[in-house]
């Protein structure tokens, strides 16, 4: 897989779906991230959603946007395992917590 790419790939379970992610969301991939979420949402329903970040080597912002996107959605867990996917999980999570307080 080119550097430049975004593999999605979907695992459903009966209690779950992991949405796991490797390469870049950014660009056109962005936009394909956000068709396969229109398409899957429907079919989450009450499964617990994660997004596996551990192979996400970079997110522009409108990739970002998208996994806000996802993240609002409910019970989504964001799965990490370096600094830098850490810190893309922290600015997920950012902009739903202040828009969390902006309701209220």
């Amino acid at each position: 897989m080119s550097r430049l790419t975004l593999r999605i790939s979907i695992e459903p379970h009966s209690e779950s779906i992991a949405i796991i992610l490797e390469g870049r969301v950014a660009g056109p991939w962005a936009a394909e991230l956000s068709r396969t979420w229109t398409e899957l949402a429907p079919s989450v329903g009450t499964r617990k959603l994660s997004i596996d970040l551990r192979n996400t080597t970079y997110a522009d912002g409108p990739g970002i946007l998208v996994l806000r996107e996802i993240y609002a959605q409910g019970a989504t867990e964001l799965v990490t395992s370096t600094p830098w996917t850490q810190y893309l999980a922290e600015e997920v999570t950012r902009a739903t917590a202040v828009q969390t307080q902006e309701e209220l």
